[in-house]
């Protein structure tokens, strides 16, 4: 498995890379794959979040997956990868939560990059109780495999 992490600078980049494949590995996906990153102020956030969901406040992370069902969607013949989507990262948002909670700010950026891989493949927390205990489960178990915690 190849994965390719998109972003827009080097901020991050190796602690983003690292939690994805890290995501993608729990998950069994090993096919080569593209996520594209990108990095939002609070205005901006605030801004991508009420035109995309209708909620008038800036967010951590935000998620927009290209595939419904990405284990068995089409390779792009050019990159021979799969491109899963977007995330769309809050620095702002992440650095005050990571203070809120008590732990750094790399624990929070690997655990919001891990919430939206599996975002990409198809998991919603906001589908009800089950989806959200289940995502929030192999959320904390990636986390240990990666040897990040509070």
């Amino acid at each position: 498995m190849k994965v390719t992490v998109n972003q827009e600078s080097d901020l991050h980049r190796a602690l983003i890379l690292s939690a994805a494949t890290a995501a993608l590995t729990y998950e069994s996906f090993e096919r080569d794959c593209e996520i594209e990153v990108l990095f939002a102020d609070l205005t901006e956030m605030q801004e991508i979040n009420r035109e995309q969901r209708d909620i008038d406040r800036p967010t951590d992370v935000l998620s927009f997956p290209m595939e419904e069902d990405p284990f068995n969607a089409e390779t792009d013949p050019e990159t021979g990868s799969v491109f899963l989507g977007s995330m769309v990262l809050c620095l702002p948002k992440a650095e005050a939560q990571a203070a809120e909670y008590g732990h750094s700010l790399e624990r929070e950026i690997a655990f919001l990059t891990v919430h939206s891989v599996l975002h990409l493949l198809g998991y919603d927390h906001e589908l009800g109780e089950r989806e959200e205990s289940e995502m929030f489960k192999k959320q904390e178990e990636i986390l240990k495999e990666m040897g990040i915690s509070r």
